[in-house]
């Protein structure tokens, strides 16, 4: 490095190996080596002949460290290596360039580079790093600030920890999870003959991701198909639904797919998708100026006996079929004749988002998710204060909004029952007195991430269920495009219920979030243990 007039580019998601060498000569150099995880695993097998007989690995970034003195004294003469691992971080928001001309693709194309390309927000380094090296690098960074400095530990990116290899011991790794059947889907080869008898809900990583990707591949061929709608936001790097996308528009389909472009750390992919998707002959859209689109639902238009008939799909998660897997996520499939227009119309708004809508089934924001929260917490609210039932579930990723939480709190004071599931952030503070004592806050971190959002109203003992796209979050209820859904058919509506009331009862995995932030875990008392995501999957398998 110390002959280079800038530093190399350093990629943002990458690990590099900072190396100080010390020169027979007393010279002392600066290096850098890229460590090739995306090529060659984090984790590399040691053979049991030199491990013992044990089932044994090292970390890549270790072999080589080791190799160190071998690889510089070709070139130079060596007296001390020492290597010391970093990262960068770079700001994550893109520029978009206003400008009439140029397309919205084009502009983040060039935006995207500059990110890729732009001044470090963060310098991570092994805190075992000398000063001088240190000063070294946050010169040519140019970050003169200590707060962009960062001390890590020796080894970064612990996201690699997920592709640790299995050892051979059973009680180490998860089981595969074999997957629930849905009874409707499974006793029907058309999948539309399926959803047309009765809507389905499914429940992943519990139920098979397939059955939305087979439903495409399906719509893809079925000569009665006229055409689809999607709005993609993540998609796996080998997306079936993509491929059967493209098979759709090949076999003559009109198929429209929204790309949201602005998808974080995942603007490259979806320009990629984008340009294929577009020489398919697929109609593609990028959504709505200064608004995300979020939403998780697909339209498929139908000719049967003479009439177009409608299937809508409204979920919580991605069409991301390794996410499925992981994340736990609702999806719906209906061809209720009103919520299948309305899904048609949330597609219209998001073509010309400055035609005026209304919403009877679904909550669509930015223009009636806001307002749908704050009449049925109010209601509840109305007949707590009158001495009847009141009770109020709420499931999310994160509850930050402001106005939500005033609208709690002013419901717990009117004598509301509210339970939260909030797995991450939560500005909420429950359990003070005057304030917010008929609120709890539970967190369940297991196996799988918790990602499903859900609503839950009392309403006098006819219980209002709603499944969504839409975190509790300013953004997402005004700044996004998000769908929320009913849930109608008695059976699903208990479904959702019971998988909640499940989650509630949590004695393994529940952590409680207080005024303390002890987040302790939920105590059993005298009570059976509980881990909720077993549970559910044992219910969805007797009730299935």
């Amino acid at each position: 490095l110390d002959d280079q007039e800038e530093l190399p580019q350093l990629e943002e998601k990458s690990i590099y190996l900072a190396v100080e060498l010390d020169l027979e000569n007393g010279q002392r150099l600066y290096s850098l080596i890229a460590i090739p995880t995306e090529k060659l695993g984090r984790f590399v097998p040691i053979p049991r002949r030199y491990s013992s007989g044990k089932k044994a690995f090292i970390i890549l970034d270790n072999i080589i460290r080791h190799c160190l003195a071998d690889v510089y004294n070709e070139v130079m003469n060596v007296a001390r290596v020492s290597a010391y691992t970093i990262k960068v971080t770079r700001d994550a928001e893109l520029e978009k360039d206003e400008a009439i001309t140029g397309s919205l693709m084009e502009n983040l194309s060039t935006s995207l580079k500059k990110r890729l390309a732009g001044t470090p927000v963060r310098f991570i380094y092994d805190r075992e790093m000398p000063a001088a090296m240190i000063h070294f690098f946050a010169e040519q960074f140019g970050l003169g600030d200590k707060e962009n400095l960062t001390a890590g530990g020796r080894y970064h990116n612990f996201k690699d920890f997920i592709k640790f290899p299995a050892v051979g011991r059973g009680h180490l790794v998860y089981e595969r999870l074999k997957h629930v059947r849905s009874p409707q889907f499974h006793q029907h080869r058309n999948l539309f003959k399926a959803i047309s008898e009765q809507d389905i809900l499914l429940y992943y990583p519990y139920h098979d991701f397939r059955y939305f990707s087979d439903l495409l591949r399906q719509a893809s061929i079925d000569p009665k198909v006229t055409a689809i709608s999607i709005s993609i936001y993540r998609v796996a790097s080998d997306s079936r639904v993509v491929r059967a996308l493209i098979a759709a528009a090949q076999n003559n389909k009109l198929v429209s797919v929204n790309v949201e472009l602005q998808a974080r750390f995942d603007e490259e992919a979806n320009i990629e998708w984008s340009k294929l998707l577009t020489e398919a002959g697929v109609r593609v859209e990028f959504g709505i100026p200064n608004l995300k689109v979020h939403t998780k639902i697909c339209l498929i238009k139908r000719m049967e006996k003479g009439k177009e008939v409608k299937y809508a799909h409204i979920g919580t998660g991605n069409f991301h079929e390794h996410t499925a897997e992981i994340y736990t996520d609702f999806s719906l499939f209906t061809c209720h004749p009103e919520i299948t227009e309305e899904v048609g119309k949330v597609f219209d708004f998001i073509s010309h988002p400055y035609r005026s809508l209304k919403f009877k089934h679904l909550w669509v924001s930015p223009l009636n998710n806001r307002e749908n929260f704050r009449v049925r917490i109010n209601r509840e609210a109305d007949n707590a204060r009158k001495g009847k039932p009141a009770k109020i579930m709420l499931k999310a990723n994160n509850l930050v909004d402001s106005e939500i939480t005033d609208l709690l709190y002013k419901a717990s004071q009117a004598g509301v029952k509210i339970r939260l599931l909030i797995r991450g952030m939560c500005c909420l503070t429950p359990g003070v007195k005057g304030l917010s004592e008929n609120i709890t806050v539970v967190s369940i971190v297991d196996r799988f991430l918790e990602h499903a959002r859900v609503s839950v109203f009392h309403n006098l003992g006819d219980p209002e269920v709603f499944i969504s796209s839409a975190d509790l979050m300013k953004r997402n209820l005004d700044y996004r495009v998000e769908v929320g859904c009913p849930i109608y058919a008695p059976a699903l509506k208990k479904k959702v219920i019971d998988i909640m009331e499940i989650q509630f009862s949590d004695r393994a995995k529940a952590r409680v979030i207080d005024a303390e932030q002890s987040n302790a875990y939920v105590r059993r008392g005298n009570r059976r243990k509980i881990r909720s995501q077993v549970e559910i999957y044992h219910y969805l398998n007797s009730h299935e």
